[in-house]
């Protein structure tokens, strides 16, 4: 196959789209008074809760200062056990590991790669009522979970939810009342989190958002987001001294997200429909295209995929990765299975304990997926895979 475009620069998998708009809401943000600990946090704050229709946000310095703040808020500690997914980046399972816990894998849906809720329902089933306290389903690649079939689940087991829907701001899922159950809306999870890195929907360097509708957890966050301290005259609990007085309840983390990135936050924001429209039709372009293509196999998709990530499988998975590499085309693998990683084998996992996760692995990569790919960029890496694959 001749190929006749030549990409200019080289083509990632993921890239942040930065505009004059984005530029000017920085630098007036630089000439006020506040570069951390102003108005631009509980603006950005508002803003998102509005956008993912949630009662509260909690604006903190990346996706995984999230997870960590979500399992201490609701009470992980030693000896407490949490499942996940191996198919998701170390920090969906580590927060369980910084507050001393234990974390348990229950395989995929090969399909789709999310984990596998009759694989969780086997786990939960062998061992006795109680044994299990939470689970921590992610929103892979942006494709939703089913939270109501988890939330059904959990309240049969007594477990909480945290929804790690880093890849799926705006997707969703419909219920079986046919509703649109929008990621991180707070309906179903007591908490959900999402990460504002430059490869994702909304960019602002770093950065990360937790929702919830639930008051208690909403407030004991921002206690723990800012070293455990509070200046609220109504949670002090010795008399106040003066203006200058606060009180450290807890301990806490510093945690925060400064005002010069949540303005950037707001400015794209005010973009994100717009981003997700062009990710949907993207990921239809190379649906249609690859539905011609035998040898790849790209993810089950649905109506509400946010579609952070587009992936497919193939045979000879690192063929193409540098068969791609050499023509300018930064595909991603996402991701090696958590419980292969060295510091979990230490913990006792091993491979071949998720056959599913691990033959997902052995195939999958990430093709360009960003709202400002252009059509020509897109068909120049459909062209490569289908060069490749037809070898």
């Amino acid at each position: 196959m001749r190929l006749s475009f030549t990409p200019t620069r080289p083509i990632p998998y993921g890239r942040q789209h930065i505009t004059d708009a984005d530029v000017q809401a920085v630098i007036s943000t630089l000439h006020s008074d506040f570069l951390t600990q102003g108005p631009q946090v509980a603006e950005f704050e508002r803003r998102f809760a509005q956008y993912i229709g949630v009662e509260y946000a909690v604006a903190v310095s990346n996706g995984t200062a999230a997870l960590h703040l979500c399992a201490l808020a609701l009470g992980v500690q030693p000896g407490q056990r949490v499942i996940t997914t191996p198919i998701t980046f170390a920090a969906s399972a580590n927060c369980v590991r910084y507050c001393g816990g234990e974390v348990h894998f229950a395989d995929i849906d090969p399909e789709t790669a999310l984990i596998d809720l009759q694989a969780v329902r086997s786990l939960l089933e062998s061992h006795p009522k109680g044994y299990f306290h939470g689970l921590i389903p992610v929103d892979f690649a942006g494709l939703p979970v089913n939270l109501q079939a988890a939330r059904q689940l959990a309240d049969e087991f007594g477990l909480w939810l945290i929804e790690d829907a880093c890849h799926a701001p705006g997707g969703f899922f419909t219920d079986d009342q046919g509703r649109e159950q929008r990621c991180g809306n707070g309906q179903l999870a007591e908490l959900a989190i999402f990460s504002f890195h430059p490869v994702k929907h909304i960019a602002t360097g770093e950065g990360g958002m937790i929702t919830t509708n639930r008051r208690d957890l909403y407030e004991q966050l921002l206690l723990l987001r800012t070293h455990g301290i509070t200046r609220d005259p109504g949670r002090l609990q010795h008399p106040d001294e003066g203006g200058w007085y606060y009180e450290m309840q807890e301990l806490g983390y510093n945690y925060r997200m400064p005002d010069m990135l949540c303005a950037l936050g707001i400015s794209q924001l005010e973009r994100a429909d717009e981003g997700l429209a062009r990710r949907r039709q993207l990921a239809r372009q190379y649906d249609a295209a690859f539905a011609q293509t035998p040898g790849v196999t790209p993810l089950a998709g649905a109506a509400g995929h946010a579609y952070h990530l587009y992936v497919i499988q193939v045979q000879d998975r690192r063929g193409l990765y540098d068969f791609l590499r050499g023509k300018q085309i930064f595909a991603q693998v996402h991701y090696i299975p958590v419980h292969t990683m060295p510091y979990y084998q230490q913990l006792g996992w091993q491979p071949g304990d998720f056959p599913a996760a691990e033959a997902y692995y052995a195939r999958c990569l990430s093709l360009p997926m960003f709202p400002s790919l252009t059509d020509e960029e897109q068909q120049y890496v459909i062209d490569c895979v289908r060069e490749f694959v037809g070898q």
